[in-house]
């Protein structure tokens, strides 16, 4: 079976997450970012939710992780709890 390690940012508006999407681009660390604005109690590790197989996610959280680029920064991805950043971290 797949799976995969990833990190992640939750707030609550599409603008907020734009936003920190911009720092992180511009050299902001990811794991800074999550312990600073993260929603999400995995905020203090970093953003890090450890390693996860497909359905233990909300769906639109598991189509961007096993579906697109390891390494990259993707988001914002609306679920029920929020706007999210996700960093596919490993997948195999």
């Amino acid at each position: 079976m797949v799976r995969a390690r990833a990190r992640h940012i939750l707030v609550s508006t599409q603008q907020e997450c734009e936003d920190i999407k911009s720092k992180i681009q511009n050299g902001e660390e990811f794991a800074t970012m999550a312990q600073q604005y993260s929603q999400c109690p995995s905020g203090k590790q970093g953003g890090d939710l450890g390693e996860f197989g497909p359905g233990q996610m909300v769906k639109e959280f598991d189509q961007v992780v096993f579906r697109d680029e390891v390494g990259k920064v993707h988001g914002p991805i609306c679920t029920q709890f929020g706007y999210h950043l996700i960093e596919i971290t490993s997948r195999a």
